[in-house]
């Protein structure tokens, strides 16, 4: 047992002990609120720092769009997938404006150029954004009209920059007209190839919607093979034309990112400048074609489909191919699909196929030496029609092998089945091949003519020598 005097230093002992642990606690909770209160300081200072700086970087940005808005040029979104629309503007000027003038353009009711369309379709580009008072001022309200396209009027405009243009209008009652100019703005603000026609800017403005292209002052390919015009064309400038067309539809098919299908291949939609160079419009474009005075639902223009297509439904970069076969022999044949293109081509197709070289890797020209093979040519006229094949124009003119060789690619292009037909690529390269040997025959013969020249100018040099010689002769005689 303890003492009293222990027993009391025991009970002191622990009265100390149980107020240091109170002050302890005491401790602990004071630091932890004090802890509490800078970790809430600080998150509130970052917090409000994050609002301060977000709110000025909105702002910031907010400026520098009105200010890029105010300085006009701008384009519209980038959509991968945006292949469905059409429109044609091929006609030219001069076989258009018999038409007279026409309405101006009534404003819709009911506008999808919202606040939102504005934001998302603002960004900068080269690409010029025009007000509808200089459209209105360029077309001389809307008078100078080159052609009725499937969803609106194409008119020519000149700018007050001093430039030409031709001018899309999106009709106001097109179903699908939003959806087109979306799709054909945002394809072109992308695409650039000297074989595609230009968008040079647009117009969004009082309800109106319009695209503006390069003129092209010569009018569609559709226009020069079918029409009545002063100057037909040549087989040179049908070669180059073919040319020009494989490298722009090339060009969308390996040339883009994403690749983009034309859809809707066709003479109406090329067009050429006033060097007489082709260039390629509408891609990325297509239009539903009736058949039977039914919707049937398919895209592109009724001749130039590519049979595949009809059966499977399927769109694929064969499908052009196919469709460029049809414009070769539209340059062969000035035949429109449209009057039985293809019965006058499964007419000279036996006497073609046994001669073609199928590669399945390349295109070859074959040469048959000693073995007279012409389709075209004037004996075979007589006994099988074919003298309907070439077009007339140029029957007299034109180089027959290059004809052959040009009508072989076409074939190739037309085969059934998609994976044997060759890739525009291969076309290009193979024209390209037609093209080198028109020069190499044109420089052979201006040797040749050269070398006759010469040969010419010596025999006469000796001639005059012979006769000087004589002469000389005859003078001495007297003297004698």
């Amino acid at each position: 047992m303890y003492s009293y005097s222990e027993q009391s230093t025991l009970v002191a002992r622990c009265s100390c002990l149980l107020f240091l642990t109170k002050d302890q606690r005491m401790l602990q909770k004071a630091d932890l609120v004090i802890i509490g209160i800078c970790v809430g300081l600080a998150a509130g200072i970052l917090i409000a720092s994050l609002v301060f700086f977000g709110i000025r970087w909105y702002k910031k940005r907010a400026r520098l769009q009105q200010r890029e808005n105010e300085r006009s040029p701008s384009t519209l979104p980038i959509r991968r997938h945006g292949l469905n629309t059409s429109v044609d503007f091929s006609a030219s000027l001069s076989s258009s404006m018999t038409n007279g003038p026409t309405e101006p353009i009534q404003k819709p009711q009911h506008s999808w150029w919202n606040n939102n369309s504005k934001d998302r379709f603002a960004s900068v580009s080269g690409i010029l954004r025009y007000s509808y008072k200089d459209i209105q001022k360029g077309t001389q309200n809307f008078t100078t009209i080159l052609g009725q396209g499937s969803f609106g009027p194409v008119y020519k405009a000149t700018m007050p920059a001093g430039e030409v243009v031709a001018v899309k209008v999106l009709a106001s009652d097109s179903k699908q007209g939003e959806k087109e100019f979306q799709t054909e703005v945002s394809l072109l603000a992308r695409l650039h190839h000297k074989n595609l026609v230009n968008l040079v800017g647009y117009c969004v403005d009082k309800g109106q919607h319009m695209l503006v292209y390069e003129f092209m002052s010569n009018g569609s390919l559709e226009n020069l093979i079918y029409n009545d015009v002063e100057q037909a064309l040549s087989w040179e400038d049908r070669i180059q034309i073919a040319l020009d067309i494989s490298h722009g539809i090339d060009y969308l098919h390996d040339g883009a990112v994403p690749p983009v299908i034309h859809r809707d291949l066709k003479s109406a939609n090329i067009l050429l400048d006033r060097y007489m160079r082709a260039k390629v419009a509408d891609f990325g474009l297509s239009k539903e074609e009736h058949f039977d005075g039914r919707n049937s639902g398919l895209k592109g223009t009724y001749g130039y489909i590519d049979p595949m297509y009809i059966s499977t439904n399927n769109f694929t970069t064969k499908s052009d191919v196919y469709s460029f076969g049809i414009l070769l022999f539209e340059l062969i044949t000035a035949i429109h699909p449209h009057k039985n293109l293809m019965e006058y081509v499964n007419l000279v197709r036996p006497m073609i196929l046994p001669l073609l070289n199928f590669s399945n890797t390349s295109l070859h020209f074959c040469r048959f030496p000693g073995i007279i093979f012409s389709i075209y040519s004037k004996a075979s006229m007589s006994l099988d029609g074919v003298d309907d094949i070439i077009d007339a124009k140029m029957a007299e003119t034109c180089n027959i092998e290059e004809v052959r060789s040009l009508a072989k690619i076409a074939h190739r292009c037309l085969h059934k089945t998609p994976r044997k037909r060759p890739s525009m690529g291969e076309v290009s390269q193979a024209i390209v091949k037609i093209k080198q040997q028109r020069r190499r025959l044109v420089k052979e013969d201006t040797m040749s003519l050269a070398g006759e020249d010469l040969s010419r100018a010596v025999s006469r040099i000796e001639c005059q020598q012979l006769e000087l010689r004589r002469m000389g002769s005859i003078e001495e005689r007297p003297n004698e």
